[in-house]
């Protein structure tokens, strides 16, 4: 596995709201944002969902994904930002990695709301840094 560049790891990590694009059978866009944590090793994002919520459906294992981080505050001269995608892993290898455990260490409150944990392993990244030179782009990919 190719490392994902300090810049970009970095970022994902201090930051911790995503918006996610799944793809219904019709092919019609659907975005939610949620809480996220990241997991280097694995090159994953981990969430946590409600069954029944309209996006439950397109949670599957091996569905493609896209998505974005940004931070909180945004200043345009010094904007920073990611867009990403990737593939949903299945429950076996969330356990096997012991991803719900790093969510829950994460955001300890969430025990408090049933549901279940998933999670996006990264296979392309794009981070926008404007702080070193405006539209200044770092790219990263699986392979």
């Amino acid at each position: 596995m190719k490392p994902i560049q300090k810049n970009i790891s970095d970022f994902i990590s201090e930051n911790k709201v995503a918006n996610i694009c799944f793809v219904d059978k019709d092919g019609r866009p659907y975005c939610i944002s949620c809480f996220y944590v990241f997991d280097e090793l694995a090159q994953a994002l981990v969430f946590k969902s409600s069954y029944g919520t309209t996006h439950d459906a397109f949670v599957k294992s091996g569905a493609s994904v896209a998505g974005t981080v940004i931070p909180e505050a945004i200043n345009v001269l010094t904007l920073k930002g990611i867009q990403f995608n990737g593939t949903l892993l299945d429950n076996s290898e969330i356990e096997k990695l012991k991803l719900s455990t790093l969510y829950i260490k994460s955001f300890p409150m969430s025990l408090a709301m049933p549901g279940y944990h998933w999670a996006v392993k990264l296979s392309f990244l794009k981070y926008t840094d404007n702080s070193v030179g405006f539209g200044n782009k770092t790219l990263w990919n699986e392979g």
